[in-house]
């Protein structure tokens, strides 16, 4: 009985951590490949250092790794993307602590950490402790 509360429990942490960082990501990545340069320098100063076409690169990946955290689990269509969504996005996220690593913004890693732990639990939740089903 304890198992299947928390294993509950892991779930609907699961459905929080997925959603509000879908949704986090899938905004930051339409703002990033829709915004003018101009506007995007007002509120992310990096990316005046930065080619554009890098920035549309880093938006389209968070647009659908934002996606894909939500969208196959949610509909139930090969579900196992959403893992794979997971962990691609803690790779972007340890690529952007690189990034602000070498231009000296190590206030902004600890973020990233916190992002690339919560993406791998999220991988690691879906895959092992309470995965979803795919619809037959």
């Amino acid at each position: 009985m304890t198992n299947q509360k928390n294993n509950k429990a892991i779930n609907i942490i699961l459905w929080i951590a997925q959603g509000l960082l879908a949704i986090m990501f899938i905004m930051a990545g339409i703002m990033k490949t829709t915004q003018p340069l101009e506007t995007l320098l007002e509120s992310l100063p990096w990316v005046k250092s930065t080619p554009l076409g890098l920035v549309r690169f880093i938006g389209i990946s968070e647009l659908f790794g934002g996606l894909g955290l939500i969208v196959p689990s949610i509909f139930r269509f090969k579900p196992f993307l959403a893992v794979w969504a997971a962990i691609g996005l803690s790779i972007v996220m340890l690529l952007a602590a690189g990034f602000h690593a070498s231009r000296g913004e190590f206030s902004a890693i600890g973020v990233n950490i916190v992002l690339i732990a919560i993406f791998l639990f999220i991988a690691w939740g879906r895959d092992k402790k309470a995965p979803i089903l795919a619809k037959s």
